[in-house]
């Protein structure tokens, strides 16, 4: 079966009525996680953005907190589950300064994570891949915020 376009289905869906777009909504939730994941975040958290912020923050520390140090490896694969995590939840708030937020707060844990990531290459890399998709996140944004925004990668640097 191919996938109709993006436009398509936008036709498609002005000729149904509310009901069948309620059924349509809650039909498609039950198929993925992401999507129940984008649903509650447009219905529930796209309205205050500063807490689904805080949320996401609160729940970076704790999984920081949890990370098995006992080898890089694990340390590895925790902290790329984290930062896909991270890129989701920037991803269904579409704006680029929840982006930016939770990058920067990301690179703070990670830099202040125990044992240093100074000690491992591929960790630093990372970090360093990310310092660098911050800084051309910021050159999109307005002015004020990227002078903000500057100042705190500065302090990570």
């Amino acid at each position: 079966m191919k996938a109709a376009t993006v436009r398509e289905i936008k036709i498609e869906l002005q000729d149904q009525t509310p009901e069948e777009l309620i059924a349509l909504c809650l039909r498609l939730s039950k198929f993925k996680k992401e999507n129940k994941e984008l649903l509650t975040y447009l219905l529930f958290e796209s309205y205050n953005e500063a807490e689904y912020i805080n949320q996401i923050k609160t729940e970076i520390s704790e999984q920081f907190k949890t990370i098995n140090t006992n080898s890089f490896h694990y340390i590895k694969k925790s902290v790329r589950k984290i930062l896909r995590q991270i890129k989701t939840y920037a991803r269904y708030s579409g704006k680029k300064e929840t982006e930016v937020e939770l990058l920067l707060f990301f690179c703070s844990e990670l830099k202040a994570f125990s044992p240093s990531i100074k000690r491992n290459v591929t960790l630093m890399n990372l970090y360093n891949r990310t310092i660098e998709s911050i800084k051309k996140s910021i050159a999109t944004l307005h002015e004020d915020l990227q002078y903000d925004y500057q100042l705190e990668l500065e302090k990570l640097l």
